[in-house]
């Protein structure tokens, strides 16, 4: 069994090749996928997450992630983000690979963004901007990169000295030279910009629709739980249709459970990334509206990632 550690899996997984492997799965499709959450009350209200995620594609691969969603890390200094991940052979059950299961999650999340804006984004994006400066944050911007010709990033944070931090790390990458800003006015940056993408912990949205430009491509991948928000109804009502990676992932993110029992959207208003893949719905209709994606992870994508890995390695 191979076994691959953070540093093998951030320098496998390019993110063209990766976002091709995930637009490959999401047009085949998995035969079995499932999401577990297991959830740890803690005494100062907030919580540990432990999550499971299995997928398998019969006679061709299975797996299952093991996530840890641990916010109390940062002050131990840790991630707060934890895992492993261990891909199987769908014909023999035989263990082929692990793998660190926390590098995996930011690198599928990252693409699974951009294969969705590759949809969604306008073919012309120039400026992006970052909403939080997070773990995620640095990939979310390579991905974005990498399937549009951005040329302008913005990054905001709560605590600057963190996006600055975010902003450092991309400027030391000998192959990235897009331009970075770090900013404190978000709603003049938001008015500005393309592409907005969002991976926080907000409980109360960050960004408001009446900010939006027309044109506007609207990534949100933070908010995981119901009591989580990270745009406002405004965006909702000025996008009009709403995009996920797959249906029975966002059930609880508060992004999209919130406005479908406040009726500002019906079911039927969700497109998901296995239609976009399969030209089954339409992604974006006219250079002038605004489009929002709600990512809310899935094993079929880690799955995805996994044999991606493999495949790199074994030739």
């Amino acid at each position: 069994m191979k076994v691959f550690s953070a540093d093998d899996v951030h320098r496998q997984l390019d993110y063209p090749g990766l976002v091709e492997a995930l637009r490959a799965v999401f047009k085949d499709g998995v035969d079995v996928l499932h999401r577990f959450s297991f959830t740890q009350s803690l005494p100062d209200g907030k919580q540990n997450d432990w999550i499971l995620l299995p997928a398998w594609q019969f006679n061709k691969y299975q797996g299952i992630k093991l996530v840890s969603v641990y916010p109390g890390n940062e002050k131990r200094g840790l991630a707060s983000v934890q895992g492993l991940y261990v891909l199987m052979d769908g014909q023999t059950g035989v263990p082929v690979a692990c793998m660190d299961g926390a590098a995996l999650t930011v690198r599928k999340t990252a693409a699974n963004s951009a294969l969705a804006a590759t949809y969604l984004a306008r073919e012309d994006c120039k400026k992006m901007l970052m909403v939080g400066a997070g773990s995620l944050a640095p990939h979310l911007i390579q991905a974005h990169c990498a399937v549009r010709p951005i040329k302008q990033v913005y990054i905001w944070n709560r605590n600057s000295a963190k996006a600055n931090e975010v902003a450092a790390e991309l400027q030391q990458l000998g192959d990235f030279t897009v331009s970075i800003e770090v900013i404190t006015d978000l709603e003049k940056a938001a008015a500005e910009c393309d592409l907005i993408s969002c991976a926080t912990m907000a409980s109360e949205p960050l960004i408001k629709g009446s900010w939006l430009k027309k044109g506007a491509h609207l990534d949100l991948v933070g908010g995981y739980r119901p009591d989580m928000r990270e745009a406002d109804d405004e965006a909702i009502r000025r996008a009009g249709r709403v995009f996920v990676d797959a249906k029975s992932t966002v059930d609880d993110c508060g992004d999209i459970c919130g406005p479908l029992a406040a009726g500002l959207i019906k079911e039927s208003d969700i497109s998901d990334t296995f239609q976009l893949a399969r030209g089954q719905r339409p992604g974006r209709q006219s250079a002038e509206e605004i489009t929002l994606f709600k990512s809310g992870g899935g094993g079929h994508e880690d799955l995805a990632s996994a044999q991606y890995l493999l495949q790199k390695t074994s030739v």
